[in-house]
Formats: C-alpha cells, structure tokens, sequence
C-alpha cells in the first residue's frame, strides 16, 4: 500500500509511505533536487521494494526549497524524527546527494532523528555547501554500509569510500557507473539485506 503524505513543519515534505504496517520503516533520501532528484528515484523505488518484501516500511520523501544543502540536511532529520514517532526501528538510507545527506544527518543527528541503521548508495565526498561527508563518517555511531559503483564518474566517491573502510564501515562495489544502470534490483537486495539485518538484530 502506498500513502501519500506530508511531513509538518516550517518546510513541509511531500512524502509517499510504502507500507505493510509493519513496526519497522526505512527512510529514504532522493539524490540531488536540482538535477530532478524526488522521491520517485527508480533506485528508492526498487530499494523500498525490496524492503516490502522483507516486511519493513518505507517512507520516501521530497526536501523543501533548495538551500544548498543546509535545510536539506534538516528535511533529512525532521522524516526520521516523523518515523521515529510511529516505529519501532527506523533506519535512514540515501542516493547519491542523498546518501550524502544521510551521512551528514545520521552523524549530528539529535535525540528522536537518529536512525538506528545507515545505508549510503553512491554518496559524494562534498556537495554544495562543503560540508564533509569523509570527516562525518568518523563520528557515526549507527551500523552503516557505504556502496557504490566502481564505473562512476558522476561522484567523488572514492574518498568517501577510503574513509569508509578505514572506520570498518561496510562497502559493497558493483561494476556499474553512478545510477546503476540495469542493477538496481540487484543493488536494492544488497542495500535492504544490510538495513533489514541490522533493524531485526536490534529488536527487542
């Protein structure tokens, strides 16, 4: 089943909830907003596919106005916050400057917006407000798992990834380029194995 929602607050996020009713939910971050980035990326879709399947929801949202990627990282906080006040287990997972944006929410999060797992598919080192992502890699606190495509010549992934393993975070490579081009579904089972994993391992 699929809701459509809104998130409240002084930005409000247009979302879409996939839903078994189950007592778990991902979240999902869509890439880039200004290269066409919402919530209908085929990869959240296939991704939150594969997470109906294992019986956990998704909720994929659409950030607020653009703001060099300062109130988005706030959109990123206020959606988990949103899942976090109607699940048991919330997990965060992002695409492209969207896995970037989980990074940096997941590592500054506050009480009631920290996920309990991370999943970060092809996340960029920088993006437009300089934040950086490598250095947020070193306070994560959650499970976390990096993947990207070994092809991609869209994102500076590769100090992410460096960063990523000498934290011991999980990295998954795929030989494929930024968008996964004809592996989404391959790629989704890997990304929803990981967070499904970790949400019921942690259940009580």
């Amino acid at each position: 089943m699929n809701k459509r929602l809104s998130i409240p607050g002084t930005r409000s996020l247009d979302a879409s909830l996939d839903t078994t009713d189950s007592e778990m939910a991902i979240v999902a971050c869509p890439p880039h907003p200004q290269f066409d980035g919402d919530r209908h990326d085929s990869r959240l879709e296939a991704v939150s596919d594969s997470l109906l399947g294992a019986g956990v929801d998704c909720l994929r949202f659409d950030y607020g106005p653009w703001d060099e990627g300062n109130a988005e990282q706030t959109d990123v906080h206020r959606a988990v916050a949103w899942a976090r006040d109607r699940y048991d287990r919330v997990g965060l997972f992002g695409f492209s400057f969207g896995a970037s944006m989980a990074i940096l929410a997941a590592s500054s999060a506050a009480e009631g917006s920290t996920p309990d797992v991370l999943s970060a598919l092809a996340p960029a080192a920088q993006v437009t407000n300089e934040k950086d992502v490598c250095t947020s890699l070193d306070t994560l606190a959650v499970p976390t798992q990096v993947v990207y495509g070994e092809r991609d010549d869209t994102a500076t992934w590769k100090p992410v990834v460096d960063r990523a393993r000498d934290n011991g975070v999980a990295v998954r490579s795929f030989p494929a380029d930024h968008f996964f081009v004809g592996q989404q579904a391959k790629v989704a089972g890997v990304v929803s194995e990981f967070l499904v994993n970790h949400l019921r391992a942690e259940s009580p």
